[in-house]
């Protein structure tokens, strides 16, 4: 089984903590990636002055491993398939962000709803202050603090990868 499923948002939504939840729930029984998209390219990986950030300055592909990690820093943009065939080793893949790409997807949304999600969408995950009434027929409704319902929700819908 290698299945992929995806979480879409507004920023300070919730994405990272329900992946977060479903993650230490789902890692002693399944290999767990989880791909985060940084749209804006905030993230730090490394500290300026060590030797693995001047490798990278270079315009290098760099790959730090120890005993208890590899850390692979690319400047290349990497689709789905690449990032599939890279990590390989893997059961469940669950992506936050990428809206485009074509998995199966869970909005989560706090207060109020976003729209403009609807297109891209398969459920959504909300609290109890969100006014179910303007959620489409078509897209599954799930409970944001019920973490169980989720997980059962992904292995039903997931995409086989």
């Amino acid at each position: 089984m290698r299945i992929a499923v995806a979480f879409t948002g507004p920023s300070n939504s919730g994405k990272t903590t329900a992946i977060e939840k479903i993650a230490k729930k789902l890692i002693n029984k399944y290999k767990i990636v989880i791909v985060k998209n940084d749209p804006k390219d905030k993230a730090k990986f490394d500290i300026e002055g060590k030797d693995s950030y001047k490798f990278y300055k270079t315009g290098a592909e760099v790959v730090v491993t120890s005993p208890t990690r590899t850390t692979y820093f690319s400047h290349r943009k990497k689709e789905l398939e690449d990032i599939i065939n890279m990590v390989n080793d893997f059961e469940i893949m669950i992506v936050e962000g990428l809206k485009t790409l074509p998995l199966p997807r869970i909005a989560i949304f706090r207060e109020k709803i976003d729209e403009s999600y609807f297109g891209f969408i398969k459920a959504v995950a909300i609290d109890n202050n969100i006014d179910k009434k303007s959620i489409p027929k078509n897209i599954d409704i799930l409970d944001l603090n019920d973490i169980d319902s989720i997980i059962d929700w992904i292995f039903k819908n997931a995409k086989e990868v």
